[in-house]
């Protein structure tokens, strides 16, 4: 028997990985509990070598998916301002419980020429020696008109040249596009409907873009959101709700005393005039266009429109690390530094975690393929959670006292109209330690609901004045499973429903008054702002729309 399955063996005994992978098996149920770990979890040997580790992917199914975690924004050697491996993010994120991760190095003039081709093979590579984590090789974007953005398509023969052909024609720092003029922003459209021409053309079998950071600078504006997804919603999905960069906010002498997710930003020439001061901020760790009910993402989401949520690491250089980037480098002549090295002083200046190591994107798959994983977040099946603030979720909303199962996240609920619903949902709390070796307790979990009014005239309009915040649940625990039901009621008009919860620790009246978020997410403080002491999970949207 494994020693993580072997429970005589204490915690204490384990190494590092072998610790996170029992972890990751008590999460989802399969120690303990009658469960045999030789049943679950095989056998040592030639067993256990003749298929992948797939229990420890998200587990057994759970509402009919494999939940997987991962992080779509991760930079290494081949970005000019990182310096890690390929294999050193990948192992790390595994280590932290990620089923899935994406490769995603900054766009640059040494990257469209060499780089995209370089990291292939230690993608390739890392794919071959790890073959329980599923490796996507993509690029940060630089949007043009506009700021960064994750691209990334499904593994195949042609996955390199497509994305090296993108980037060389519509990278807003390879074509100097990177100002706000109506020319530069056709040409992101352009590089939009270039992915989804390699798809028709099956070039790749699939490609996303989803927009990172997207308050950070105040660079997308709201018409340039909606014309990205207008354009191609099957490639244009979402954006990330919360930023990378975590660690940023610790304040000094333990960190580097910035913003979280460097959220340090004030307006600049190319900036979009009608962003309020506080956009440059994140609220509880989250950007603001998603932390605000009411706000940007609601207006979205109030126009009907599938505009999905991510939370990710965009690990550059991790906070508390020893390593220094290989001396004698030449990224402009080679497109890459030369191995890290260990230079034993840890960095506590650095902003970033390791991948998993903070922020999670749990997507709903069907199977554990690249392409599964790919149709998860398209469909909207995702919710994410900062500090392993809960282990599990599970929404469902169904026409109330039929005994039907219903529709989860990113779904529709159609129903006759005057129909009674419901929201079923079902949390599996924390149960253990996080990385900062605390278990997160849950405190409270929000329900917003916002009217679906249809199709804005005003392209750039950042508010929906029909959402608020309908519903809390207070939970204060930290152990086994709990389980809350949201009557939504007789439905007269279409509407949508998403979830939020939090540690409680900080809270303030949203944005848009009391009435509409009594108790949301605070603006974080600039330079004070511990991210673990912060916490809150996010779930993406299920819509309802009566018929007749």
């Amino acid at each position: 028997m494994s020693p993580v399955a072997d429970m005589s063996v204490p915690d204490s005994e384990l190494s590092p990985g072998q610790l996170s992978r029992r972890t990751m098996f008590r999460r989802a149920g399969l120690l303990g509990a009658g469960l045999t770990a030789a049943g679950v979890l095989g056998t040592q040997g030639q067993a256990a070598a003749a298929a992948p580790e797939r229990v420890r992917t998200g587990s057994e199914p759970r509402d009919g998916y494999l939940w997987l975690a991962g992080d779509h924004h991760i930079h290494t050697q081949y970005s000019g301002d990182a310096m890690y491996k390929v294999t050193d993010q990948v192992r790390h994120g595994r280590a932290n419980g990620l089923d899935w991760m994406v490769i995603t190095d900054h766009g640059s003039v040494a990257h469209a020429k060499i780089g995209v081709d370089k990291v292939n093979p230690d993608i390739v590579a890392a794919r071959q020696v790890i073959k329980d984590t599923l490796i996507f090789q993509g690029l940060e974007w630089n949007i043009p008109a506009a700021e960064h953005g994750t691209v990334f398509v499904a593994p195949g023969r042609n996955e390199v040249a497509t994305l090296k052909e993108f980037e060389n024609t519509f990278d807003g720092a390879v074509k100097n596009a990177t100002p706000s003029t109506p020319q530069n922003e056709a040409l992101a459209i352009a590089g939009l409907n270039f992915l989804a021409d390699a798809v028709k053309a099956r070039r790749v079998e699939a490609a996303l873009f989803l927009a990172n950071h997207p308050a950070r600078k105040g660079l997308d504006t709201p018409h340039e959101i909606r014309a990205w997804r207008d354009a191609q919603p099957g490639i244009a999905v979402g954006m990330e709700g919360a930023p990378g960069h975590q660690a940023a906010g610790i304040p000094k002498p333990n960190g580097g005393g910035s913003g979280r997710g460097y959220y340090d930003n004030s307006p600049s020439a190319d900036s979009w005039s009608g962003y309020p001061a506080e956009s440059y901020k994140t609220f509880g760790g989250f950007d603001w266009m998603t932390s605000t009910v009411g706000g940007l993402w609601d207006s979205l989401l109030a126009e009907g429109k599938s505009w999905w949520i991510t939370a990710n690491s965009d690990s550059h250089t991790v906070y508390g690390d020893a390593s220094d980037r290989g001396p004698g480098s030449d990224f402009n002549a080679n497109g890459k530094y030369n191995d890290p090295i260990y230079k034993g002083t840890p960095n506590l200046g650095n902003g970033d975690f390791w991948p998993g190591f903070y922020s999670r994107t749990h997507v709903g798959a069907k199977s554990f393929e690249y392409t599964a994983v790919m149709d998860a977040i398209r469909d909207g099946r995702v919710w994410v959670d900062h500090g392993g603030l809960i282990s599990g979720l599970v929404v469902r909303a169904r026409q109330t006292g039929t005994g039907q199962r219903g529709v989860t996240l990113g779904d529709t609920l159609h129903v006759r109209k005057g129909a009674k619903v419901e929201v079923a949902i079902e949390i599996t709390l924390a149960n253990q330690p996080n990385w900062a070796q605390f278990i997160p307790t849950l405190a409270r979990v929000d329900v917003v609901q916002g009217d679906v009014t249809g199709p804005v005239t005003d392209k750039d309009v950042f508010t929906t004045p029909a959402t608020k915040v309908v519903k809390s649940f207070d939970v204060g625990k930290n152990t086994g499973t709990v389980q809350f039901t949201y009557q939504v009621g007789a439905v007269d008009r279409p509407v949508y429903v998403r979830l939020r919860g939090t540690d409680g620790n900080r809270s303030a009246a949203g944005l848009l008054g009391a009435a509409v978020d009594p108790a949301g997410p605070k603006i974080d403080v600039f330079g004070d702002a511990d991210p673990w002491k912060d916490l809150w999970f996010y779930s993406n949207p299920i819509w309802i729309v009566p018929r007749g």
